[in-house]
């Protein structure tokens, strides 16, 4: 059981609107929070709404080099992480044959490298006390491949499924625990900034449950998982899409 002394946990896209209610609730349950994201005014903002418990860290997960340069940085002076959540994502709507060779590189290097790196930066501090919890925000474009979601980004989230397994399979003995979130359209930019009215509406009319998922629905699974009751659980995906991929 990780000691309290060491709650500490790292938000990534900590500037979006996911992002943004996974570092708040965190927070507010008692955890020191850094959180991360190329964007220094949507950081700044955050911050100044959580107060002393968070910690901005400005810069590319996609980058090995920037991730490394980072968590040393969070390990000399705050110490090590015990709670990763992998929520930074780009998004491309682009089916394959639009999609660019550089737009392909750019997505898997942001919603697939960067939890890679990440992951594999604050594992070793995990395995040594012997307790963690990595959750990777995945997508219900990997079920579906893609209702509006174009080929890179779906082909991103499908791997960083495959992702959490391959380190949950390789952490269980260690205490930690990995799992993902399956979110379907949530209330945020993607929607109102990617989406026609037209097509927004079509989308609710499939959606069993008549609305857009809200980001403190999904922070509320993201509360659960790193929490001492969710300790039996590993190499999850959990869906929260409403009804509207059911298996």
């Amino acid at each position: 059981m990780m000691d309290d002394a060491i709650k500490q946990a790292m938000v990534t896209g900590a500037g979006g609107v996911l992002g943004r209610s996974v570092a708040k609730l965190l927070a507010k349950e008692g955890y020191r929070v850094v959180v991360v994201d190329v964007e220094t005014a949507a950081l700044e903002s955050l911050v100044e709404e959580i107060g002393d418990h968070a910690h901005p860290l400005v810069f590319d997960i996609s980058d090995s080099k920037n991730v490394t340069e980072g968590c040393e940085r969070i390990r000399r002076d705050f110490g090590d992480t015990s709670v990763l959540v992998n929520n930074a994502g780009i998004l491309s709507n682009n089916k394959a044959v639009e999609t660019t060779a550089e737009e392909w590189r750019r997505v898997m290097a942001v919603n697939l490298d960067g939890a890679f790196y990440l992951s594999r930066e604050w594992l070793p501090a995990m395995k040594t006390q012997g307790w963690g919890r990595i959750i990777n925000i995945c997508s219900l474009a990997m079920k579906t491949g893609g209702l509006t979601a174009g080929t890179a980004y779906t082909s991103s989230k499908g791997a960083l499924a495959s992702l959490t397994f391959s380190l949950a399979r390789e952490c269980a003995p260690f205490g930690i625990t990995v799992n993902g979130i399956s979110p379907a359209y949530i209330k945020s930019p993607m929607i109102t900034d990617f989406l026609s009215a037209d097509k927004q509406q079509q989308l609710l009319d499939q959606i069993p449950v008549g609305r857009f998922c809200e980001a403190e629905e999904v922070a509320h699974a993201v509360s659960f998982l790193v929490s001492p009751l969710s300790g039996f659980i590993t190499g999850e995906i959990i869906d929260i899409n409403g009804g509207l991929h059911m298996d």
